[in-house]
């Protein structure tokens, strides 16, 4: 027994290899740090390659449907419009992994109202309004605006990252256009 405890009494005065393991412990710690940090680039990289996949998408179905006379509505005049689009969407680096999300794009006639915001008076599949008088201004016509939604599924680098415990796995952009 005695033995025993000078065996633990000499144990408990080495100190060899401690900064080693508080070295260790520090790395794991910068290491998980320098993990999150690529992940939330890397995850801020693609929202911002997303919403110009959006844009570009936006400005793709105005130069498809720019003729105002013969196009408009674009969603019902323009033959091109959602190939159109989808060209433009997946044209940013991050390709075909880009979507139209489902259900557009939309379109339809819209005002600015006393706020400054714009509001909706009108759906494209009936008559274009005469004047904002629904937004609450008669001297002004209602304008033409699409909308284009689009999706991409982001995977973390790794399952303890910040961006995995706080779920951001999809990103999503709307944009608009005004096309008349």
């Amino acid at each position: 027994m005695v033995q025993l405890c000078n065996l633990f009494q000499s144990y408990r005065h080495d100190v060899r290899g401690v900064a080693a393991m508080e070295f260790a412990i520090a790395a794991m710690i910068l290491v998980f740090g320098v993990l999150n940090a690529i992940d939330v680039g890397l995850y801020e990289y693609r929202r911002m390659e997303v919403e110009n996949a959006a844009q570009v998408g936006a400005q793709a179905a105005w130069k498809a449907c720019y003729d105002t006379s013969t196009m408009l509505p674009a969603t019902q005049n323009c033959p091109g419009l959602t190939s159109a689009i989808t060209s433009a969407v997946q044209s940013t680096s991050l390709g075909s992994a880009i979507n139209l999300t489902s259900g557009y794009p939309t379109e339809g006639y819209f005002c600015v109202n006393s706020s400054g915001v714009l509001q909706s008076v009108g759906d494209v599949s009936s008559a274009k309004p005469a004047n904002c008088s629904a937004a609450g201004n008669n001297s002004t016509t209602p304008a033409d605006y699409l909308q284009v939604g689009v999706s991409y599924s982001y995977t973390p680098l790794f399952p303890a990252s910040v961006i995995a415990v706080w779920g951001l796995s999809s990103i999503q952009m709307i944009s608009w256009m005004r096309l008349g």
